[in-house]
């Protein structure tokens, strides 16, 4: 081959090499960065916010571990990243003791449980309930107890990865194990072990071949190896007496100061209208979200929004938490999230969940049902609309432990509302009139009626577009606008 003939051969290379890259990037910027504009092009990155990546991290005859996960493309656009985990538990049984590389906030779903965790190198040990929050953080050794009778335990939790070995998912380090799973302790020799636990080989060797059970084992029936059931044990009689010698010393004084404090600035608040200073829960503690007041409600649903300053946890791990309960029918209004990406599960129900890309085409149009995930990137607009045969509830978590000020783009409190004005209407080619109209119809904020249930005057306007639908716009002068948009 001449030389001639083999430059040109490379050229051909370079250039198919250029043509696929230019392709990549392509598409990578059209779903990514735009929607890319036809509507099957939008049809194809839908994926990216509902996540459908699925691991089964645990599996025993007593519980599993499932982790999920959002798509590789879309991974880019999460600032933080976040799995969300679900842990099954039967009754009686325990997810051994152990640390991760990432933490995590653990949210009772169905059930009650006991968790043991290290707290300033003191044991501590809660019980849990439906609706508790618990936060565990990266390095901090933990186990979980399902201590329902007869009731299996559903935890969702949130797996905040910024502090991983980043091995594509969270490490576990068992601290307790065996032939399964391995005990860190056995990278150790016997000889290393005995002289660190001061004990003989023979001892160390025993104790290091008895679990084969799996990470998550029964504990007080048949299936239940021994060497846990005295664990257990062992660490509620300690528990026990650090609790009775608590409870017998200075701590019961000061819980008594505490509740009489409480209860003059219940009566300073009442008499005088002097506000109670909220003051957050303490990072060892449980924080209950049932329990809390909603933010906001009104006759279509309420939400529930849990920053630092409600429970100090969240500033160690930097991760809020929300749920919103809707109506049949009801949508929570379109919104963005200025400080951070948003991970929702639904919990009760199924709804509609809609994105829409920064260049204005729609990202994401998708029903969800009970058990789905979704995540909405920082930024992106989006609502939420619940089914028309019954409410709808979702639960979830927020990269952002800062109070978060969603910024909504329809409703009484819209942030079109707020920047009313010429400059507004100039960029809608409208007049202020119409725009007025347009921005001051919707009465309700935050979560809104559907169609079946708005306002009266509403519904008799879309009545009067259904009659006459042929006639012009300029008939009915600005509220004509209107309702030909509405339709």
């Amino acid at each position: 081959m001449g030389k001639g003939a083999r430059e040109l051969l490379w050229w051909v290379v370079i250039l198919i090499i250029g043509c696929a890259v230019g392709g990549a990037l392509g598409h990578l910027e059209e779903g990514e960065g735009g929607g890319g504009g036809d509507q099957g092009s939008q049809g194809r990155y839908h994926e990216l916010f509902l996540m459908h990546d699925s691991k089964q991290m645990v599996r025993t005859d007593a519980g599993e571990m499932r982790v999920v996960r959002s798509s590789g493309a879309g991974r880019s656009m999460a600032e933080k990243p976040m799995h969300v985990g679900f842990i099954t538990m039967e009754p009686k049984s325990l997810f051994i003791p152990q640390y991760l590389d990432s933490s995590l906030i653990l949210f009772i779903r169905r059930g009650e449980a006991k968790v043991g965790s290290i707290y300033k190198d003191q044991l501590v040990e809660k019980q849990l309930k439906i609706g508790d929050l618990y936060a565990i953080p990266a390095g901090s050794a933990f186990y979980l107890v399902n201590t329902g009778e007869g009731q299996r335990l559903h935890i969702i939790c949130s797996i905040d990865m910024s502090e991983s070995l980043h091995m594509n998912t969270f490490q576990s380090f068992f601290l307790g194990g065996g032939t399964y799973p391995t005990s860190i302790l056995n990278g150790f020799s016997s000889e290393t072990l005995s002289t660190a636990f001061n004990v003989t080989t023979s001892e160390v060797e025993e104790m290091m071949s008895g679990q084969g059970g799996g990470p998550i084992v029964f504990v007080k029936d048949s299936h239940q190896p021994s060497t846990w059931a005295k664990f257990l044990e062992m660490k509620n009689q300690d528990k026990f007496k650090h609790l009775k010698r608590i409870l017998m010393g200075f701590d019961g004084e000061i819980e008594q100061k505490n509740d009489g404090a409480w209860s003059w600035r219940k009566l300073l608040k009442i008499v005088i209208g002097i506000p109670d200073r909220k003051q957050p829960v303490e990072p060892n503690e449980p924080y209950n979200l049932y329990n809390r007041k909603p933010d906001f409600k009104n006759s279509y649903g309420w939400s529930i929004a849990l920053d630092d300053s409600d429970y100090s946890a969240l500033s160690n791990s930097g991760i809020g938490v929300y749920i919103v309960h809707l109506t049949a029918g009801s949508m929570m209004a379109p919104h963005l999230n200025p400080t951070a990406t948003e991970f929702g599960i639904a919990l009760e129900g199924a709804g509609t969940v809609k994105i829409v890309f920064p260049n204005g085409t729609s990202a994401m149009d998708a029903k969800v049902n009970e058990g789905d995930v979704f995540w909405v990137p920082r930024y992106f607009p989006f609502c939420q609309t619940a089914s028309r045969s019954g409410p709808f509830e979702f639960f979830g978590f927020t990269t952002s432990a800062r109070r978060n000020r969603p910024q909504f783009l329809a409703g009484a409190n819209s942030l079109l509302k707020t920047m009313r004005g010429s400059e507004f209407a100039m960029a809608f080619g409208a007049n202020e009139k119409m725009y007025d109209h347009i921005v001051n119809s919707q009465r309700e904020a935050v979560i809104l009626p559907s169609a079946d249930v708005s306002p009266p005057d509403e519904r008799k306007k879309e009545e009067i577009a259904e009659r006459v639908p042929k006639l012009g716009i300029r008939e009915f002068g600005n509220d004509g606008v209107l309702i030909k948009n509405k339709k």
